[in-house]
């Protein structure tokens, strides 16, 4: 049985390092909302010879438009953000650079999303996630007949979230990368996977507990741990193993979205271990003490 439990602070040590510039990223910086939560029109090109980019500005110009970003990929296409703008200048813009590219520039995506609607998913995006942290608190503590359980399962849930929070935020200052829809499905995903991992640890705490273990908490807690991690690791490493997959080989456009789930796939078997069950052992010190 391997003895965990003597290493609790070097756990919280490595959550610090990777949660606080994250946190302070995100309080400075915030996140960069696509034009999915700020409404507007993004339109990816891409040109067939060199200097023929130069097109994008004369043709917003010609048009009257007002463009946010005009970024560069990887791939080498361009990224053009623009504001909210009738469809007949978006066309009429699109047209223009097809004129002034020689030959012609290719629209490889083009998507419009309104104010209102963005600002209506944001507000769905916030409550979806209240509400699944706050059934995810009740059901546990209801399955394992103890709060704390549950507490220390949201605990975990939450530090993950902030990872993945606090990586992106810090990914939109230097690299200006931006949350979108896929991002949201990213996060959510975050929030079951975090969760699943733990409850397998927690069920074999429970298991031992009723068997009636002579031990203290913290070795029944280190021996849980000892049984399962084997288990968590491999099933984690067969999902990470895919996502590496698709950051590599899967296209710029779900890149990042790959990227969210790598981030809080790795956290979220990191958190279940290192995270939740130490938070148990502490809280089950703390009753005993007070008593």
């Amino acid at each position: 049985m391997i003895r965990f439990s003597k290493y609790t602070w070097i756990y919280f040590l490595l959550s610090s390092l990777v949660l606080v510039p994250g946190l302070i990223a995100l309080a400075r910086f915030g996140l960069r909302p696509a034009i999915d939560f700020t409404g507007g029109t993004l339109m990816e090109l891409q040109f067939k010879s060199a200097g023929d980019e130069k097109a994008i500005e004369t043709s917003a110009a010609k048009e009257g438009l007002s463009l946010v970003s005009t970024q560069k990929t990887h791939n080498g296409t361009y990224i053009v953000r623009m504001k909210s703008e009738a469809d007949e200048k978006i066309v009429s813009f699109r047209l223009n650079i097809a004129a002034a590219t020689s030959p012609s520039a290719e629209v490889i995506r083009n998507e419009t999303v309104g104010p209102i609607l963005g600002k209506e998913l944001l507000v769905k995006t916030i409550a979806a996630a209240g509400i699944a942290i706050l059934a995810i608190l009740l059901y546990v503590a209801y399955a394992f007949k103890n709060i704390k359980f549950g507490v220390s399962a949201v605990a975990a849930l939450l530090h993950d979230l902030l990872v993945v929070l606090g990586s992106f935020a810090l990914l939109g200052h230097f690299m200006r990368v931006e949350v979108d829809t896929l991002f949201v499905t990213a996060f959510l995903t975050t929030m079951s996977f975090s969760v699943h991992d733990t409850i397998v640890v927690f069920d074999r705490i429970r298991e031992m507990v009723k068997r009636g273990e002579r031990m203290p908490f913290d070795s029944i807690c280190d021996r849980a741990l000892t049984e399962t991690i084997g288990r968590s690791l491999t099933n984690s490493l067969t999902i990470i193993f895919m996502l590496l997959a698709l950051v590599l080989l899967g296209g710029s456009s779900i890149q990042w979205f790959a990227i969210a789930l790598l981030i809080g796939t790795i956290s979220g078997t990191y958190s279940s271990d290192f995270v939740a069950t130490p938070i148990l052992m502490l809280w089950d010190r703390w009753e005993k003490r007070k008593r």
